[in-house]
């Protein structure tokens, strides 16, 4: 039988103890607001647009179909280009009004839909399909869901460990060895990726059995940037975790971490036509280099070279993350 006065003594321990991390009740309060405020500003305005519209020379392009709301438009000077975001599902229609014809992806249903939305009006311009491979939405979609994986598994499998390891004393024993910080945190970094790319690809094998995704690509160049995008979210888990003292607080700052970058990294959907604004933060994420890299090797056949950028901003962040994750570790859990 219960006993209650026990039951209750244990709930009142808990309570305090939960109050008196003033670290975990103050983020428990602040990571709502926080993210309110965020979405607020991502998706502020009379509303999100639905469907995407690339347009040939907009500023000189004419149409009441450009007042149609909940549509975005965007504007490109290049055809080609223009025609490649429209394979990959970055855009849903592409329109030249000035030569009165448009381009539809078959492969994509929002394509179909925004094609019925433009023809009340247009039905006499000129109707082109795109000739290349029709790549799916799963092909396209593929970097982003196997990235957000990775970011998971990488800061949560981090994040937690360290911090579990500090409350349990076990950091502050491996503080008496020889090992140092860096030697701790660097091996904590190898086992991580090692599991992390292993389970990828396990992953990616097993349902492309099934799937036979879209590769235009090398396979040795998607494993490249595979590592470093894995090496720098890591990275970012160490720093994150190198003075956390609690499951909850890290458990807050984890979020933090990981939300941007599940909303704003394109794992979703392109940010082609967002807010320049949204575009610059999401140059800040380490998510965003890796899906953006591993999208252009897998649809746009692209090498190493050709996304320099990308794996040059994830060796950056990773050299920075991992340097402050060294420097500000701490093995014990006080104060």
């Amino acid at each position: 039988m219960m006993n209650f006065s026990r039951f209750f003594a244990v709930v009142k321990a808990r309570n305090i103890e939960f109050f008196r991390d003033r670290s975990s009740l103050g983020w428990n309060l602040l990571f709502p607001i926080l993210m309110l405020v965020g979405l607020s500003f991502v998706f502020s305005g009379d509303g999100r647009a639905v469907y995407k519209v690339g347009v040939l020379n907009l500023a000189q392009s004419q149409s009441s179909f450009l007042e149609t709301k909940y549509i975005s438009f965007v504007d490109y000077q290049e055809q080609t280009l223009a025609k490649v975001k429209l394979e990959q599902h970055s855009i849903d229609l592409l329109v030249d009004f000035n030569a009165q014809q448009y381009w539809v992806n078959q492969g994509a249903p929002n394509s179909y839909l925004v094609e019925k939305i433009f023809l009340n009006g247009h039905d006499n311009y000129q109707r082109i399909e795109t000739q290349s491979k029709k790549i799916r939405y799963i092909d396209w979609v593929l970097p982003g869901i196997l990235g957000m994986n990775m970011m998971f598994s990488c800061l949560f499998g981090v994040g937690y460990v360290i911090v579990r390891y500090r409350k349990n004393a076990v950091l502050k024993r491996l503080k008496a060895t020889p090992l140092s910080a860096l030697e701790f945190v660097s091996a904590q970094l190898v086992s991580r990726l090692f599991i992390v790319i292993f389970m990828s690809s396990v992953v990616y094998i097993g349902c492309n059995l099934f799937f036979d995704f879209y590769m235009l690509g090398s396979y040795f160049d998607l494993f490249i940037i595979a590592v470093l995008g894995a090496f720098s979210l890591i990275t970012l888990g160490l720093l994150v975790a190198s003075r956390s003292k609690s499951e909850e607080l890290i458990g807050g700052l984890l979020n933090l971490s990981s939300w941007p970058m599940m909303l704003l990294s394109g794992v979703w959907f392109s940010l082609e036509g967002a807010p320049n604004a949204i575009k610059i933060f999401a140059d800040f994420l380490p998510l965003t280099h890796l899906v953006a890299g591993a999208r252009k090797i897998i649809t746009e056949g692209a090498t190493l070279a050709d996304i320099s950028y990308h794996v040059s901003i994830l060796m950056l962040m990773s050299a920075v993350f991992l340097t402050l994750g060294a420097y500000f570790f701490s093995w014990n859990t006080e104060r």
